[in-house]
């Protein structure tokens, strides 16, 4: 069942929605209870993808067969990441709650974990390479779990 409360797990889940499984595991669940949107999109190299909305709170991104690659969430999402962490913090408090932040791909990994990231708003997104570059106040919205690990510079 997806759950809005569940916690968050790096490189695993959000909402009890699991990286790597097939989307078909959820539709049924997903439309029988919540409203979904749905809508295709392309990457740079031509890639398609599929997203899905739960609820305006929860994107499942799926590769053109189905497969979970990514799930993000938004403020709406009550589940924390390690009982700690959870969309709309500010950047202070993260940075206070955690040791380590580094800006990859306008996204921020916390504590070198490759399957977690707050996702940058715009134009942070585009601009900012270093988390001086972010103001403290700002308040960070989604969250997103997938693998990362390509992004390690320690790889």
């Amino acid at each position: 069942m997806i759950d809005f409360n569940a916690n968050i797990i790096s490189g695993k889940s959000i909402g009890n929605i699991l990286l790597g499984e097939n989307i078909t595991s959820y539709i049924d669940d997903a439309y029988s209870s919540h409203k979904v949107s749905y809508f295709e999109y392309y990457l740079p190299s031509n890639e398609i993808r599929l997203a899905y909305i739960i609820d305006k709170t929860i994107t499942i991104a799926t590769l053109s067969d189905g497969v979970i690659m990514s799930i993000g969430c938004n403020e709406n999402y009550k589940g924390t990441y390690h009982s700690l962490l959870h969309t709309g913090q500010s950047m202070r408090e993260i940075i206070k709650l955690t040791n380590r932040q580094r800006i990859f791909n306008g996204s921020i990994i916390i504590n070198d974990d490759f399957g977690f990231s707050f996702d940058l708003p715009a134009p942070y997104d585009e601009i900012a390479d270093d988390v001086e570059h972010i103001p403290l106040d700002l308040i960070l919205k989604e969250v997103r779990v997938a693998n990362f690990s390509e992004w390690n510079p320690r790889k």
